[in-house]
């Protein structure tokens, strides 16, 4: 039974994803819905007629203690018998189905499904937004948002049908019992139902934007935490454990403040209800009485009068808690959409098609790039790498280095100029299929938190056990990694190397990142600093491997240490985002210019940056 209902809806199922999602409320949740359609239609049916039974109940409550004041004993069974066991057959059977089916579908169709396909797409659409787009935020903040919204969508849901439709049948339940038995019963109801509807609209009024501020102060202790945490060598590193703390004390007591301020709205709203609720009590419970007194109702009357108000009185607390959980969950979503919502910064051209490489030439025609600045970057750059050609980059820092490779792998569109790769623009070509043909050797290889095999086979996921394992002895890995064992016990290939690789040191992610670049065999290849965290001996080593992979790919190697790129076919210098010089290792020691400084200078193989940068 279970798996009917909670295969009803599946949350993976295919959509039409959009570059920009709607960025108000309720279009963006009615995405959401569409699937759901016709699960919420009969879970808001099935709710209406157990509301309707629970005040039929009362109702009949009143007419049974009618009919048994009314006669002897054999008289009420002998009239009423049939009657009574139809209605006890409707309470054990009837009213458990209904009730079993309205559950069912809200905890183990809605709830389950609901949050998993919200988490799933906006997961899918924050995936394709562009790495500077990461770059200007939080992780933490991101994964929190992600996390939060998806089940506040489902609790938004949730307390729709089990409470405010509930209390919608209810309160026209109770007015329809009420002027059954005499209609002057229904404007005592109908006073207080006005100002209870007064006290629901300045609750919601104030709980919304109290709970988005709470939302968000605690998107913002997740943030710094998250940082913290992220960065806690750097924290012991230089002792400043009561700094950070101090820190995420400015925020944590920012979500304190806005909480309480959120809890005085719910504090107020809940003494108004107890006094609105005495009112709601005395008036139709003494307005009964009178009535019964004054032989205008029976007692019958009086008892499901009685009844209903304390149903309603014990109802309007859980509804008025529901209808502002349903509000501050709608805030979450609201807070959740300023980061999910956010329409994808760097997107394919309508039609763009797969590159299609066949020699590996990349030209550079004019290009700028200023990160919206108006300074830094590149700034109108012409540069030609013919296919099979190896250059090496220098510069100092900012000169523009990182931003050719970012411009080159589309991470960022150019604000002027042309990128081509075999006179293909690449701005007319999907982004995936541009990366598939560049493979790249960061400065600083994160890892996935996974097995070292999962890692070097990000490279080429249908590559054999056999392929890989040969580009990880090419890294020279293989050795260290045999020795490799996780605190789970798992060993060699199999061990796990820890968020963005922490377990191992700076040399071996070096080595596994190569690894999985060789494995990826792509026909051009950057290298950022490929061998600035390995020693000398390893460096050596890989450096023989390294040439061996750059035979026949076009190569842009980024280096501060100059003895590794002094065998380049041609070298670049960069400064402030401008080629200054070009040429051999030997021509540009000729020359006499930028290069030439920085070959004298470097102490160990690095540039003197520092002392350039100074003069």
């Amino acid at each position: 039974m279970f798996r009917f209902f909670e295969g009803l809806v599946d949350p993976y199922g295919p959509y039409e994803q959009t570059d920009t999602p709607p960025r108000r409320l309720w279009p963006f949740l009615r995405d959401y819905v569409r699937p759901f359609r016709a699960v919420f239609a009969v879970t808001a049916l099935l709710s209406i007629l157990v509301a309707s039974g629970d005040v039929a109940l009362i109702w009949y409550v009143g007419r049974l203690v009618d009919v048994l004041a009314a006669g002897a004993p054999q008289a009420v069974w002998r009239d009423y018998g049939t009657e009574i066991l139809l209605v006890g057959f409707a309470i054990l059977v009837v009213r458990p189905i209904l009730a079993g089916a309205d559950v069912a579908l809200l905890h183990n169709t809605i709830l389950p499904n609901f949050g998993t396909m919200i988490r799933w797409r906006a997961h899918a659409h924050v995936l394709r937004q562009p790495v500077g787009w990461f770059e200007s935020d939080f992780a933490g903040r991101i994964s929190n948002r992600i996390m939060q919204t998806p089940p506040a969508a489902g609790e938004a849901v949730f307390q729709t049908f089990d409470a405010v439709t509930f209390a919608v049948v209810t309160i026209i339940g109770a007015a329809a019992v009420l002027g059954e038995a005499d209609p002057r019963l229904i404007l005592p109801l109908a006073i207080w139902f006005l100002l209870y509807g007064l006290l629901v609209r300045w609750t919601l009024r104030r709980a919304g934007p109290a709970s988005k501020a709470s939302s968000d102060a605690r998107s913002a202790v997740t943030g710094r935490v998250v940082d913290a945490y992220t960065n806690i060598h750097s924290v012991k590193l230089f002792a400043h454990h009561d700094r950070e703390l101090a820190y995420a004390k400015e925020k944590i007591e920012a979500a304190r403040q806005t909480f309480m301020f959120e809890m005085r709205i719910v504090t107020k709203m809940d003494f108004a209800l107890t006094v609105l609720n005495g009112f709601l009590i005395i008036a139709i419970t003494g307005f009964a009485m009178v009535l019964w007194y004054n032989g205008q109702a029976s007692v019958g009357t009086v008892a499901a009068a009685t009844a209903l108000v304390l149903r309603l009185n014990n109802m309007t607390y859980w509804i008025m808690w529901a209808t502002t959980n349903l509000v501050q969950s709608l805030g979450v979503v609201a807070e959740g959409m300023e980061t999910i919502a956010q329409p994808i910064a760097l997107v394919d051209k309508p039609g763009a098609g797969a590159i299609k490489l066949t020699d590996g030439r990349i030209e550079l025609q004019g290009v700028s790039h200023h990160y919206g600045r108006g300074s830094g970057g590149l700034q109108g750059l012409n540069l030609t790498v013919n296919p099979g050609e190896k250059i090496g980059v220098i510069g100092r820092s900012g000169a523009g280095k990182s931003t050719l490779v970012k411009l080159i792998l589309r991470f960022y569109d150019p604000e002027d100029g042309r990128i081509l790769i075999d006179s293909q623009d690449i701005l007319d070509m999907t982004q995936e299929s541009l990366r598939r043909q560049i493979g790249m050797v960061q400065q600083d290889s994160s890892l996935l938190h996974r097995s070292v095999r999962d890692n070097i086979m990000y490279g080429k996921p249908d590559a054999s056990e056999a392929e890989m394992i040969a580009a990880a002895k090419h890294a020279e890995a293989h050795e260290f990694i045999l020795n490799l064992q996780d605190p789970e016990g798992r060993q060699g290939y199999d061990a796990h190397v820890g968020e963005r690789g922490v377990k191992l040191s700076g040399g071996q992610r070096q080595r596994v990142g190569l690894a999985r670049v060789i494995l990826k065999d792509a026909p051009i290849l950057i290298l950022d600093e490929a061998t600035s965290a390995l020693d000398s001996e390893v460096e050596a080593a890989i450096q023989d491997t390294l040439y061996g992979v750059m035979q026949g790919k076009t190569v842009i190697a980024i280096a501060h240490r100059l003895s590794t790129i002094s065998a380049m076919d041609r070298i670049i210098v960069l400064d402030n985002g401008r080629i200054e010089e070009t040429g051999t290792h030997s021509q540009l020691l000729a020359k006499g210019g930028l290069y030439a400084r920085f070959w004298a200078r470097q102490s160990g193989g690095f540039i003197g940056i520092e002392e350039d940068a100074a003069e």
